[in-house]
C-alpha cells in the first residue's frame, strides 16, 4: 500500500506513523510517502485522516505501477528527455568497454557527427571469467569526465558492485545497473540515495515481476528516476546469446510507469543481427536504444562478436530515423 500524507503532517509525525506501519517513507518534494507491503489491505480511519489518499496493491509492484500513476515517468540527463509525454527515443551507443584513450575519444566523434548526445562505456566489467578483460576501473572513469569536457556528451557507465558504486555515481550522468547487479541491494539502495537517473538491466534469469521489485528498491529510496531495459533472457535456446523478450517489454510498458529501453546488441550477441533487431525496437515505439559500437570490433577487448563498426551504424542510424518518423517519434 501506498500512502501521501497531507503536506501539513509534520516530519516528526510522519515518521511515528512509519514506525507504527512498519513502512518505508521518503518525501517527493510535495507528501511524506509511506510504502508498506502489498499484503497490508486497510488503514486505521485516523491514518486516513491523514492522507491525501491511498492505494492498495495486489504485489510489491507499487511505485512503479500504473495502478498508483497511470503516466509515464519523465526522465532527463542533459538536454535529453524520455518519458512524460515526450516521444523521444535516444540512442544510447558506444563501445562495451572504454579501452584507451583513442577509441573512446574515436567512439565520441562519432557520435557528436551524427547528432548523438549519450555515449556508453563499461570501466568496471562484471566478466563471467576472472581472466578476461576487468575494465580500466577508476582510469576509465576519469577518462569518460574528459570526453564529456571535451565532446558536450552524457555519459552513462555501469556499476559492478558495492565496492565503486560512489565512484559510477560521481562520474556518470546516468548509472546503469547491469544485468549480474541487478540483485545486489546494496547497489540498488545506494541508487535510491543518488539524484541521477538509473538505467536498471533485467537480470537474463530474472522474471517480470522480480526485475520491476529491483526498481521499487530504488524508487522507495527516494529516486524516482529509474529507467528499465531489457536486454535479452536466457531461454532453451542456443544459436543466439540470449532471446529477446519484446513480450516482457509490451508488459512492462502496458503495467509500469517507467520507461524502457531495449539492448538488442546484448540480445542478439551477434553483430549482423543487432540492426534489425533495433529497427524492430524503434517500431516497437521504445523509449531509447542502447547499443554497443566499436571502431575496430575484432579487437575490442570483450564482446567482440556483438559490437557494430562505424560505418554499419552510420547506416543503421539513417535507417532508424525513417521508422522513428513512421511512428510518430524522434530518434536522437
Amino acid at each position: 500500500m501506498i500512502i501521501h500524507l497531507k503536506k501539513e503532517i509534520p516530519t516528526a509525525e510522519a515518521k511515528q506513523i512509519a514506525h507504527n506501519l512498519e513502512a518505508i517513507r521518503y518525501y517527493n518534494g510535495t507528501h511524506e510517502i509511506l510504502i508498506t507491503p502489498s499484503a497490508t489491505k486497510t488503514l486505521h480511519p485516523d491514518i486516513i485522516a491523514k492522507s491525501d489518499g491511498h492505494w492498495v496493491m495486489d504485489t510489491d509492484i507499487q511505485l512503479a505501477s500504473r495502478n498508483y500513476s497511470d503516466t509515464l515517468r519523465e526522465i532527463k540527463w542533459g538536454t535529453t528527455t524520455i518519458g512524460g509525454t515526450s516521444k523521444n527515443t535516444p540512442v544510447i551507443a558506444g563501445p562495451c568497454s572504454i579501452e584507451s584513450w583513442e577509441q573512446i575519444e574515436e567512439s565520441a566523434k562519432l557520435l557528436v557527427s551524427l547528432g548523438i548526445t549519450t555515449l556508453r562505456a563499461g570501466c568496471f566489467k562484471p566478466r563471467t571469467s576472472p581472466y578476461s578483460f576487468q575494465g580500466l576501473e577508476l582510469e576509465g572513469l576519469k577518462m569518460l569526465a574528459e570526453v564529456r569536457k571535451q565532446y558536450h556528451l552524457n555519459i552513462i557507465t555501469e556499476v559492478k558492485d558495492s565496492s565503486h558504486v560512489d565512484a559510477v555515481i560521481e562520474y556518470a550522468d546516468i548509472i546503469q545497473v547491469g544485468a549480474k547487479a541487478m540483485y545486489d541491494q546494496s547497489i540498488l539502495r545506494r541508487c535510491g540515495e543518488a539524484r541521477k537517473p538509473v538505467l536498471l538491466k533485467r537480470g537474463f534469469g530474472t522474471t517480470l515481476q522480480e526485475f520491476v521489485q529491483a526498481a521499487e528498491f530504488i524508487l522507495s529510496g527516494g529516486n524516482e528516476q529509474v529507467i528499465l531495459c531489457e536486454r535479452g533472457i536466457r531461454t532453451f535456446e542456443t544459436k543466439t546469446r540470449f532471446t529477446f523478450d519484446l513480450c516482457g517489454a509490451a508488459y512492462l510498458k502496458f503495467h509500469t510507469n517507467l520507461p524502457v529501453i531495449l539492448d538488442p546488441s546484448h540480445a542478439m550477441g551477434y553483430a549482423y543481427g543487432v540492426p534489425d533487431l533495433a529497427k524492430a525496437s524503434v517500431a516497437f515505439g521504445c523509449d531509447g536504444l542502447l547499443i554497443e559500437v566499436h571502431p575496430t570490433p575484432k579487437l575490442a577487448k570483450s564482446d567482440a562478436s556483438q559490437q557494430l563498426d562505424h560505418p554499419t551504424f552510420k547506416q543503421l542510424f539513417e535507417e532508424m530515423k525513417a521508422i522513428a518518423a513512421a511512428v510518430g517519434r524522434n530518434l536522437i
